[in-house]
């Protein structure tokens, strides 16, 4: 079966935020385009209110001072915050992040190793959602810091 006709057997309306994130990783639904675009390595929800990403830093991520731009940080951590929001959303229940502030604690090269950003929901109420992200480099270090508040509707 090709990944056209798997993926048509799936109807992301009728899932919830969870298998929304869960089809998305099982190759069921495609992934966000970004994920290609940036070349994200891995991608796993592995439980409601968590979400991780990461990426092998490239010269292509790189800024004019020879290391990862800011921005490649900023969409990880943008995207494990959003996507941990997204796991908690019932079935018809959309959100929009209203904001994000980032910490960058460290610079980051292609000799940093995997970048891992892990990202979990602080707090969950009816309209909105608090979500934080951490950004470890291949040894475990802390690279940078994001928080994000998300505005949930239906």
């Amino acid at each position: 079966m090709t990944e056209s006709a798997i993926q048509t057997q799936v109807n992301p309306a009728e899932l919830d935020g969870l298998a929304q994130l869960q089809a998305m990783r099982d190759g069921l639904l495609p992934a966000a385009p970004i994920a290609e675009t940036l070349g994200f390595a891995g991608f796993d929800v592995p439980e409601r209110g968590t979400a991780i990403f990461e990426l092998d830093p490239e010269l292509r991520h790189y800024n004019p001072i020879g290391s990862v731009h800011g921005g490649v940080y900023a969409t990880l951590l943008d995207s494990a915050c959003g996507c941990a929001v997204h796991s908690t959303l019932g079935v018809g229940e959309g959100y929009t992040s209203l904001d994000l502030t980032v910490k960058f604690l460290r610079a980051v090269t292609v000799d940093s190793g995997r970048l891992r950003a892990v990202g979990s929901v602080l707090q969950r109420g009816r309209r909105t959602a608090l979500a934080e992200a951490k950004l470890y480099d291949g040894s475990g270090k802390l690279v940078a810091y994001a928080s994000s508040s998300c505005m949930i509707f239906s």
